[in-house]
């Protein structure tokens, strides 16, 4: 990677997409959604062959967020979605709404699992019960950066004395001991470069920053994407540099949207309706 490098905006899920695509072949046209749910912290769709998936619900951005006409013509009419083919849905991944587009990438999630059901890929490999931050190695004089405020990944970097910053466009959601590691989000051009070991939350793919946070990445820095948005085709991220990206496996459809439709996050649906998961790319002998 290279800051040189020109970035297009969403190019990562275009390639996803498209590789879903040729993956599902033409079972794709046959796949619809059974059931969505935008919840508070996650929206989360199954498909018509059982298949989930899950991208985290972003509502910054959308105008006032209110119960207002300006904000509910962000999302698609609801009463809508239940039948709509996935495919139809694909051409979302590019709308302007941040609602819409995380429908479309719950979709692509589940598009996804879909993929690796009929064919377990042979270009990466998957750990299932993993936690990322536990299968990637972060040496103890490394300079660590964060992309969002992760809470886990901060948790480490604090309990190991790691030497680190984090990356957030809202610092209302960091705590008052974790000021002293902020660093605005205009800053990535600045703070990226400097990271050995860089952890970008999976959320970049809804606002489209993840391309150009991956240009800025030094060459040889360790890039660890993570989070339950990130649950999806990972070789377009291992193109551009990512060593690892922990996502979830969603393993009871019905149970995870029934969670979400009550406000669940991941500290209600991990070990129940889902399972961390680790994707590495299969490196050349």
């Amino acid at each position: 990677m290279g800051a040189a490098e020109k970035v297009v905006p969403g190019t990562i899920l275009g390639e996803i997409a498209a590789e879903a695509r040729e993956a599902l072949g033409p079972k794709l046209d046959e796949l619809s959604v059974e059931r969505a749910v935008l919840g508070l912290f996650f929206t989360g769709v199954k498909l018509s062959d059982g298949s989930g998936g899950i991208c985290a619900t972003l509502t910054k951005g959308v105008p006032d967020a209110v119960c207002c006409p300006s904000s509910s013509a962000q999302i698609t009419p609801p009463g809508t979605l239940r039948g709509r083919k996935a495919a139809e849905l694909l051409g979302e991944l590019s709308a302007r709404s941040p609602l819409k587009r995380v429908v479309a990438i719950a979709v692509l999630s589940a598009l996804c699992a879909a993929a690796r059901k009929a064919a377990p890929p042979a270009a990466y490999t998957i750990r299932r019960g993993v936690d990322a931050l536990d299968a990637v190695d972060v040496p103890a004089g490394a300079h660590v950066v964060i992309v969002g405020a992760f809470v886990p990944v901060i948790k480490a970097m604090k309990a190991r004395g790691q030497s680190f910053r984090i990356l957030e466009q809202d610092p209302a959601t960091l705590k008052a001991d974790e000021m002293p590691f902020y660093a605005p989000a205009e800053d990535a051009p600045v703070e990226v470069p400097k990271a050995d070991v860089l952890f970008v939350t999976g959320t970049t793919l809804i606002n489209d920053t993840l391309a150009p946070i991956l240009a800025a990445a030094k060459p040889g820095a360790r890039i660890v994407v993570v989070g339950p948005t990130a649950s999806i085709a990972p070789e377009p991220l291992f193109r551009r540099g990512v060593s690892l990206v922990g996502g979830v496996e969603v393993t009871d459809p019905d149970r995870l949207l029934d969670l979400l439709a009550e406000g669940g996050s991941g500290y209600h649906f991990f070990g129940k309706a889902a399972e961390r998961i680790v994707m590495a790319p299969v490196r050349a002998a």
